[in-house]
């Protein structure tokens, strides 16, 4: 599934804000991998002129990368150096480390951990080669101008107990579990991998990028080329925006593996437009409220939008987009095995699901051969035409949002350099 809808174990829902197209997908994929035991949840969050297409093209390929990687064949070494995270005895923000070679354990316990291990292993490997062919793929491709424009991505596999999670970017992973009183919490379980992390900064930096937040909103670092003021992106991962990949901007996925317990509830995916006015509690305590499992996102969603008009009024609503994914440990096998979902599901076996009000309305996509640039557009001259060019067509830069994504983006129009050319032609005869 990809549209605003549910199932037994899931629901998504999207709202476009006001800056535009909305550049916000998602996915839930269940019996993925065949396994009636599996399921793959993501959340993509696009940025620039065509952030929607790429955003788009990610979560319809990246799926499928990491099965093709989960082929992944364990040996004594790496047993040795993993570690599982479990959900027991956690308290927000903070996780239990559990070593896997502590000798007290019994044989019994020991052989489930060599479980988890080699699962949590076999879907770490794949991931980080189906991030590395995703990003690669998209700097090949010319159908959609990749340079300034770009995604991030939350996703998860759950098979059986076990959840392995991927995260480039700002989009966030949250549990919802019950502590040893029973009350519900909220359990955040990525990082919003930002410029204004240390470790992020430092990287990008040794890569000769910059990292400074502008003066009208210094809460917010962002990414600059090393002798422009150009692009400005808010964030230090992603898929896509190849003017800053040479300047510390990495697509290499932040990893946690998480073994649940049956205290652990849901786990809600989310874009930033949720994360900038909610807080995990409140995110936590929306899910849970919500009257059926089925608008559980969908409440989600427009609690944010109100969230944004009230703390912000003065800024533009982001784009908002959720994905609920219902644990239920005790019979998620056979709540699992009601549906087939062997592939991924088309718009016309949605539209048949969902009614068409339920459905994600947008702007029209543009066709490939509006957006597609020509072959002969060289990094340098896209460069130069940055520091030549200071306003922008794109209506979702028109004013500084509270956080946009991008500030000062420079434009690049298919057929302009044609025009430019033409016009100089004429003024000089």
């Amino acid at each position: 599934m990809f549209l605003n809808g549910s199932s037994e174990v899931a629901s998504l829902f999207t709202v476009q804000g006001k800056k535009g197209t909305n550049q916000d997908a998602m996915i839930v994929w269940e019996n993925f991998g065949s396994r009636t035991d599996t399921i793959f949840c993501g959340v993509f969050d696009g940025h620039g002129p065509y952030g929607h297409l790429v955003a788009k093209r990610v979560r319809d390929s990246l799926p499928l990368k990491v099965r093709a990687h989960w082929r992944v064949n364990l040996n004594s070494e790496d047993v040795r150096e993993i570690s599982i995270i479990t959900t027991e005895s956690m308290s927000p923000g903070e996780t239990a480390l559990v070593s896997a070679g502590e000798e007290t354990r019994t044989s019994a316990e020991l052989e489930e951990t060599e479980k988890q291990v080699e699962i949590f292993q076999t879907l770490k490997e794949s991931f980080l080669k189906a991030f590395k062919v995703m990003d690669r793929e998209l700097r090949m491709q010319r159908k959609i101008d990749c340079f300034c424009s770009g995604t991030t991505a939350v996703t998860l596999v759950k098979r059986g107990h076990y959840v392995v999670i991927g995260n480039v970017g700002d989009s966030r992973a949250v549990l919802g579990t019950r502590d040893k009183d029973g009350s519900l919490i909220a359990v955040q379980l990525t990082v919003d991998l930002k410029p204004s992390i240390p470790a992020e900064a430092e990287r990008i930096r040794k890569c000769r990028g910059r990292v400074f937040a502008l003066q009208d909103e210094p809460e917010v670092a962002r990414v600059w080329l090393p002798n422009n003021n150009s692009p400005g992106l808010a964030m230090a991962r992603a898929f896509g925006d190849f003017c800053l990949k040479n300047f510390g901007l990495i697509s290499v996925p932040d990893l946690s593996c998480l073994c649940l317990s049956e205290k652990d509830e849901f786990i809600v995916l989310a874009s930033d437009g949720i994360w900038d006015v909610l807080s995990n509690k409140e995110v936590v305590e929306i899910i849970a409220s919500a009257p059926a499992r089925s608008s559980a996102s969908r409440a989600l969603v427009e609690y944010a939008v109100r969230a944004w008009r009230h703390k912000y009024p003065s800024s533009k609503v982001d784009d908002c987009a959720a994905v609920c994914l219902f644990l239920d440990m005790s019979n998620s096998s056979a709540a699992s095995s009601t549906k087939s979902h062997n592939q991924l599901a088309s718009v016309d076996d949605q539209s048949e699901m969902f009614s068409e009000k339920d459905l994600l309305i947008s702007r029209p996509i543009q066709n490939d051969s509006e957006i597609t640039t020509e072959e002969s557009n060289e990094d340098a001259a896209k460069l130069e035409e940055m520091q030549s060019e200071s306003e922008t067509d794109w209506s979702a830069l028109e004013g500084v949002s509270r956080v946009n994504t991008l500030v000062n983006l420079p434009r690049f129009v298919p057929g302009r350099e044609d025009k430019r050319k033409d016009a100089g032609e004429k003024s000089h005869m």
